[in-house]
């Protein structure tokens, strides 16, 4: 059951997955991460207050965090295919992807910037501190172990994302538990790759448990 071609076959799901994962995780980011900060700054008790953008980008936001992943899936395939020729494969996967995640990494990031302390924010104001000034050198700062803890559960989410995508040919992990583990019926195979996604999981839960705690130790320090 497992011989080298089949090994070959899982280092290659392997390193499909951690690519679509990586990649869909840190555009995610580059989406969500600024609106989230958007989202916190913008609420009426924020330090630039715009509630009607607020609810906006917040109904949108709500909306798509409301759609399940493999409804997404099926519903982005036009627009993949138009970014990138094609709805299959590892990297045609990863549209849906950071259109399921990055709502999450907005509303995780919103909430980690929400939590900084109001004390915090009002010293840097009573100084002249400007809006951008106190978003990157207070707010984010020190929304830096939450933001840690988040980005872990964000990675969780996506990989996640990425293994249901195996339904519709997204290849990775998932796509091989499909066509081995379910369509063959070779349950061993299916087992022993589940097994592999969980201490994948583990992997992030660890190391994301632990830069939490170092990042919060030293801004301990820093005061």
């Amino acid at each position: 059951m497992f011989s080298s071609k089949f090994i070959g076959l899982v280092l290659t799901g392997f390193f499909e997955t951690i690519y679509m994962t990586a990649v869909a995780s840190l555009l995610s980011y580059v989406i969500g991460l600024p609106l989230g900060v958007f989202l916190s700054v913008s609420r009426p008790e924020g330090i630039s207050p715009k509630p009607a953008l607020n609810r906006s980008f917040g109904t949108i936001v709500n909306l798509l965090r409301s759609v399940p992943f493999v409804i997404l899936l099926v519903a982005a395939i036009p627009l993949t295919r138009f970014i990138l020729g094609t709805s299959v494969g590892s990297s045609a996967t990863i549209v849906p992807l950071v259109i399921a995640s990055f709502p999450l990494v907005a509303r995780s990031v919103e909430a980690s910037a929400s939590s900084v302390r109001h004390g915090v924010i009002e010293a840097a104001q009573s100084m002249g501190a400007t809006d951008m000034q106190i978003i990157t050198r207070v707010i984010l700062p020190e929304a830096v172990p939450s933001l840690i803890t988040g980005a872990a559960s964000s990675l969780i989410t996506v990989l996640g994302f990425s293994a249901m995508a195996g339904v519709c040919g997204g290849g990775g992990l998932g796509s091989i538990v499909i066509n081995y583990g379910y369509y063959r019926g070779e349950t061993g195979i299916m087992y022993v790759l589940i097994v592999v996604l969980v201490l994948m999981v583990q992997a992030i839960q660890e190391a994301g448990a632990r830069l939490s705690v170092k990042s919060d130790k030293n801004s301990k320090n820093s005061e």
